[in-house]
């Protein structure tokens, strides 16, 4: 069961949360028309297919095909479930939430596990100033840790006891079985349990709303066993895919862009010595969640990834992800540190701590964009000095280039890479277009293949709701369409039931519509958020932004009727259902 809100609370919160200020709040809108465009903040994507009605109250992406009501969008880009969207909406608009009629438990275990870790944090954090504390507290001083830097990211201590923030917890009011959930506590294998974090310097990992969703750990004695690094796992409010840490303090910055880097202690400490910016993943590569978050605030992006090859491969994973979108990037290359004859690797804290601030100033100011990194790695991959390494090279930067939109920046690099490889740039540009007249030609071969498979381009996305009668489900999807644009052609015509419908998906969406219709007086796409999925309700989007045909709306709902009747006829014969054919028979032909 889900939690069901007061009608005439929802019909007023959706009145105040108009979805082109909701939207336009993460994504830059343009007007054309009588609509909003922007680029979609679901998808990476320079040309934008994504836009809002206002008429309707409803967005859409024609790119990735998700759409829906405001509260529908919320749930999405905030990856919040419907109350938590309600809660979030409501307290944008100012208003005070009436007491749910109905409640599955999943709002209420997202509060309790979100006041758990505020707890957890005012736990941690005075630990660290106790006498428990110390071995810590030595290391933060060791790390050249400033109070006032670990008071403003709020770090914290795990004692090396075992039950140490179970037992403070537990006292609080807090279950064990809630200790567990929120991945602060492990359990045991006679059926007890015991802290996750123990021995360690604790960060805790704030979202932009200040919400403690988890938790980062540090090992401070060296022989220690356990993992270097240890996060919260997944939970019910926290993913790490969709999580930055620091990102709460960065998006403050008056310096320009964002600065991502590796470590947690990486971003302690670039904070401290004045680099505000700098932020970082939860142990996991960039993902696309990552950059809508950092699209809300930045369209600048400095890569500032360890100069070892696990960072190198980390850098070209997070520049194809960002290569196709409006993100500006440019890459802050570390150079290696001498010690004792040999070149080792060094992440941003330790360039600091041995060169300081100002040459730290001196790279972010001469970083290269993302492209040059490119076309240096991909260099520094062949033997320039011989024929066959020149070959090679001018094929895979010829391929790499294809790839680049802008012709101007195409040709800056083409020109580039036909010098390096000490070839022509005439040669090399034919080489480039070669390659992107493949890829043109390998895109139409697919989209050809797609247009010879009419029924399949005519299914859902979603597997689950695949058509068993496609011409059937065609007509159900324009009686859907219909109640939306163009409710009052139905009259007083009798409603068809849900069994009607071949499409399953079809005849829900149908019945929750038409009974809006009869209850509300009106359609309200945002109050099926309720009972739907956000993949049904995209699915809904998808529907209607197909459009209706400038015709006769009459004639096309009694054409839709006698086809759905008759499909629904066709499938009672097949399947000896005499009787459920003929009392609907007799109701069509006595009402119709």
């Amino acid at each position: 069961m889900r939690v069901a809100f007061d009608q005439r609370f929802l019909d007023e919160l959706t009145a105040r949360s108009d979805i082109v200020d909701v939207v336009g709040s993460y994504v830059s809108l343009q007007p054309r028309g009588s609509e909003y465009w922007g680029c979609c903040p679901f998808h990476s994507e320079r040309t934008p297919s994504f836009h809002v009605r206002p008429d309707q109250q409803m967005y859409y992406c024609f790119g990735c095909k998700k759409g829906g009501g405001v509260i529908n969008f919320v749930m999405e880009i905030e990856n919040l479930s419907y109350p938590d969207a309600i809660h979030f909406l409501a307290k944008r608009a100012g208003m005070q939430v009436p007491e749910e009629t109905r409640d599955d438990g999943s709002s209420r275990l997202r509060s309790r596990l979100l006041a758990l870790n505020r707890d957890a944090a005012h736990f941690y954090y005075d630990q660290l100033h106790s006498p428990k504390g110390e071995a810590v507290m030595a290391y933060m001083q060791q790390r050249k840790i400033t109070q006032r830097n670990a008071t403003n990211f709020g770090l914290g201590a795990a004692s090396a006891e075992w039950d140490g923030l179970m037992t403070a917890m537990l006292q609080k009011g807090y279950s064990q079985a809630e200790l567990i959930t929120a991945g602060l506590a492990v359990k045991g294998k006679n059926g007890g349990a015991y802290d996750k974090f123990r021995n360690r310097l604790i960060f805790p990992i704030v979202d932009i709303r200040g919400d403690v969703l988890g938790f980062g750990g540090r090992i401070v004695d060296k022989t220690d066993p356990g993992a270097k690094y240890m996060n919260t796992p997944e939970t019910v409010v926290y993913s790490k895919r969709r999580v930055l840490y620091g990102l709460n303090l960065a998006r403050k910055s008056k310096r320009q862009g964002i600065l991502l880097v590796e470590g947690n202690i990486d971003v302690v400490m670039l904070h401290q010595a004045g680099f505000d910016n700098a932020c970082a993943s939860m142990g996991t590569a960039l993902t696309q969640e990552q950059l809508h978050l950092l699209s809300r605030y930045t369209k600048d992006i400095i890569l500032c990834y360890d100069n070892d090859d696990a960072g190198k491969i980390a850098t070209q994973k997070a520049l194809t992800l960002l290569r196709d979108t409006e993100f500006n990037v440019r890459v802050l290359e570390l150079p290696k540190r001498l010690v004792d004859g040999q070149f080792v690797k060094q992440d941003a804290d330790d360039f600091i701590k041995f060169q300081g601030a100002d040459a730290f100033e001196n790279l972010l100011s001469g970083s290269e964009s993302g492209m040059d990194f490119r076309m240096a790695q991909l260099r520094d991959q062949f033997d320039l000095t011989n024929d066959r390494g020149r070959i090679d090279y001018a094929a895979a930067a010829a391929e790499l280039l294809a790839d680049v939109p802008n012709a101007v920046e195409r040709e800056v690099y083409t020109v580039r890479a036909a010098e390096a490889a000490g070839i022509s740039p005439d040669a090399f540009r034919q080489e480039v277009q070669r390659f992107s007249s493949r890829k043109a030609r390998k895109a139409r071969r697919e989209q050809e293949k797609r247009d010879l498979r009419p029924t399949m381009a005519a299914q859902p996305k979603e597997r689950s709701m695949r058509y068993d009668n496609t011409r059937s489900a065609r007509a159900e999807e324009d009686i859907i369409r219909l109640l939306v644009y163009d409710d009052a052609v139905f009259g007083d015509v009798s409603p068809l039931s849900e069994e009607d419908f071949s499409s399953p998906i079809l005849g829900r969406l149908y019945a929750a519509l038409w009974a809006q219709r009869q209850t509300l007086g009106k359609i309200n796409i945002n109050s099926l958020a309720e009972n739907f999925t956000r993949d049904e309700i995209n699915f809904l989007a998808s529907i209607t932004q197909s459009g209706l045909f400038q015709g006769n709306h009459d004639k096309m709902l009694q054409d839709c009727l006698n086809q759905i009747r008759e499909a629904a006829r066709k499938r009672n014969v097949a399947n000896g259902n005499e009787d459920v054919l003929l009392s609907a028979y007799k109701k069509y032909t006595k009402k119709d």
